[in-house]
Parts: structure tokens; C-alpha cells; sequence
């Protein structure tokens, strides 16, 4: 099959562990000649740790559920007002390794963030992104059979303050911070419009080098 744009879902507020589902039924059922997709999406308030996650770094959740999930990475919040791009995406038949798919991911939003005039990088010792020593997007993935699904989460108008209740992605006293503390403020869909954009740009990259 020849690599194509990835399908782009629009899926609105979804529960995460619907969506978690999905995402592994998708991958499990999906074979050489299934398209890749990206999927859209917001969550309503939840902590979500990746397999090897320490709890000890989950301080003080109170109402707000906690589901340990299958990706990799410590412990993160999701809540409306972030936005979730999971990327289904068969590395193994573009010819992308993990390392070099996590680098694209943070620099679509690098990319995008540049849009709005922010200057933002990336850390290899802590996936993510970071304005200012603060992360406004985190990163998490599996890989199953060559085939990578979860993605990025970026800090568009989010309450900030569960953030405290965590050492985020496991390291303590980690400031975070969101878009619209950073003077801009777009629409979650302007935001989702431009980030597409980007990482289909960068995937086009990807496949000339291959």
C-alpha cells in the first residue's frame, strides 16, 4: 500500500476510556492496507497513568478518576480544553522508528506554536514540549506489531490547577502551562486545523526521506 495522508477523525468530547478502547480494537484489527488515521479529541477530567508509572507521583487525585492505561510515560491530567491528537499510525510500513516519530510529534507543535510568534523546544530526557521550562503539550505512545497509537496532549484553555494534585509525567514541581496564558487565543478547532496541518506536512517530509 502506498502511504498516504493519514484519515482525520473529529470525535468532540469523549469519555478516555472509550476511546482507549477504540484505539486498541483498532490497532489489533487493523492490517497491512489499513489507512492511518489521526483522531481529535477532548476528555472530560481524568489522571491517567502509562504502564510503569510510579503512584507515588500521583499525590492527592480527591474526585477526579484515575485509569492506568497501556502507553508509555507517568502520570498526566486530561480535561476539556486540552487537546488530544492520537495518531494511529503504522510506523513500520512508513518506514519510522519510535524515536523519530515521538521527535515529529513535538515538533508539529513546536511548528504550530511558532505560528503565534511562541518560541517552544523539546527535552530528550522528558518527552514533550516546553515554552520557558514549561510544558504545554505531553507526549505518550504504544507500539504494537510496528504499529503506534495514544499521541500528544497540548495545553490549549484548561483548568491548570489538577496539575498541582501530580508530579507531572513523574517530575515534581514541573510547572505547565496553556496557550492562552501565553497571550493567544485561538479555538480548540483553529488549533486542531493548524496542528493537522503541521504533522502532515512533517509526515510528507518523512516519506521523502524514506
Amino acid at each position: 500500500m502506498k502511504d498516504t495522508a493519514p484519515q482525520v477523525q473529529h470525535l468532540g468530547v469523549r469519555p478516555y476510556l472509550d476511546v482507549w478502547q477504540q484505539m486498541q480494537r483498532f490497532t489489533e484489527q487493523r492490517d497491512s492496507n489499513t489507512p492511518d488515521q489521526l483522531w481529535l479529541v477532548e476528555h472530560p477530567p481524568i489522571f491517567t497513568l502509562g504502564r510503569a508509572a510510579d503512584r507515588r507521583h500521583l499525590l492527592a487525585p480527591g474526585e477526579i478518576p484515575v485509569v492506568t492505561s497501556d502507553r508509555g510515560g507517568e502520570v498526566t491530567y486530561h480535561a476539556p480544553g486540552q487537546l488530544l491528537l492520537y495518531t494511529l499510525i503504522d510506523l513500520r510500513r512508513r518506514g519510522i522508528g519510535v524515536r523519530r516519530w515521538v521527535e515529529t510529534l513535538e515538533q508539529a507543535i513546536i511548528r504550530l506554536l511558532r505560528r503565534y510568534r511562541i518560541e517552544a523546544s523539546a527535552r530528550r530526557d522528558a518527552p514533550g514540549v516546553y515554552v520557558a521550562g514549561r510544558k504545554i503539550a505531553s507526549l505518550g505512545l504504544r507500539v504494537k506489531r510496528g504499529c503506534a497509537y495514544h499521541g500528544i496532549a497540548f495545553n490549549i484553555d484548561l483548568d491548570l490547577a489538577p496539575f498541582a494534585r501530580i508530579n507531572p509525567c513523574g517530575y515534581a514541581e514541573l510547572e505547565v502551562t496553556r496557550l492562552h496564558d501565553l497571550g493567544v487565543t485561538p479555538t480548540t478547532e483553529e488549533v486542531a486545523e493548524g496542528l493537522i496541518e503541521e504533522l502532515q506536512e512533517l509526515l510528507q517530509m518523512l516519506g521523502r526521506e524514506a
